[in-house]
């Protein structure tokens, strides 16, 4: 059995080796299982995703519930798996810390933290506060028993703040303030995201799987980029085509949808695999 300090420290590898890797966001155990078998190296969680599973909108769970997720999906994989903190479920930096502290009692050997308020009416911390809240998570990862890989997000881009150079200022602070990957997501241009890598010394990840966005790994690791993730996007494409199908269900009564299935032996197969 691979501990967890094992994993982190396979977790802390791949971000040192040359290139970039995927870290696609599986959303419940089937499908962390799934892309381990699929031979993924590292998964992270997505709080989209499972809350979609929950029939609620992202942000729409709670940390408790969160946490008992983490649990269940790390119990699912071998992998090393990073988890989608959101903004730390509280506005204080202890809190924050206390998330820090709590992912890690559940099996994850990393986690993003955003600067996202989840307020409509001012939707992103100011620049000092964000960074302190980052210092006392890196402080809190630095306390655990094994090596905890800190993602600090810049969320500008996707509350409609379209501002390349305070988002640049923004995860330069959280680099000082002691993050080890640094993310904005959001950016969907060659040059932005080659801007971001360029002014940062930390590992940087950016998120794929957005609509007439085509970079590709390779584009990616030419570029800079570390690390590559998914978000939401391999649930909402499941989604996708249950809607469609279920479409079809009401709107046609017709079930040509299941021309596209795949066969119950080769899915049982799959999930007989023990990756444990």
């Amino acid at each position: 059995m691979v501990t967890q300090a094992e994993k982190a420290s396979i977790f802390q590898a791949l971000h040192q080796q040359q290139g970039a890797f995927i870290i696609p966001n599986p959303w419940d155990q089937g499908s962390a299982h799934l892309l381990e078998i699929l031979g993924f190296k590292a998964l992270a969680t997505t709080s989209a995703g499972y809350a979609f599973t929950l029939g609620k909108a992202d942000g729409q769970v709670g940390r408790e519930q969160m946490m008992r997720h983490l649990i269940e999906l790390t119990s699912a994989t071998t992998l090393p798996v990073s988890a989608d903190l959101e903004n730390g479920f509280g506005d204080a930096p202890e809190y924050v810390a206390e998330t820090i502290l709590l992912a890690g009692q559940s099996g994850v050997v990393g986690g993003s933290i955003e600067d996202s308020t989840g307020r409509a009416d001012d939707p992103i911390y100011t620049i000092d506060v964000a960074a302190e809240r980052i210092r006392a998570a890196a402080e809190a990862a630095r306390s655990l028993p094994f090596k905890f890989t800190l993602t600090a997000r810049a969320e500008n881009f996707l509350v409609g703040r379209a501002d390349l150079k305070d988002t640049i200022k923004r995860l330069q602070a959280y680099q000082d303030a002691g993050a080890d990957v640094l993310f904005a997501p959001g950016l969907k241009t060659r040059d932005d995201i080659a801007a971001v890598v360029s002014s940062v010394d930390r590992p940087v990840n950016v998120i794929m799987g957005m609509a007439g966005v085509k970079l590709t790994l390779g584009d990616l690791a030419d570029i800079g980029v570390k690390r590559v993730s998914t978000g939401s996007s391999l649930a909402r494409v499941a989604l996708a085509a249950f809607i469609k199908a279920a479409k079809e269900l009401q709107d046609q009564g017709t079930f040509n949808y299941a021309d596209l299935v795949i066969p119950s032996p080769q899915i049982n197969a799959l999930f007989s695999q023990n990756t444990r």
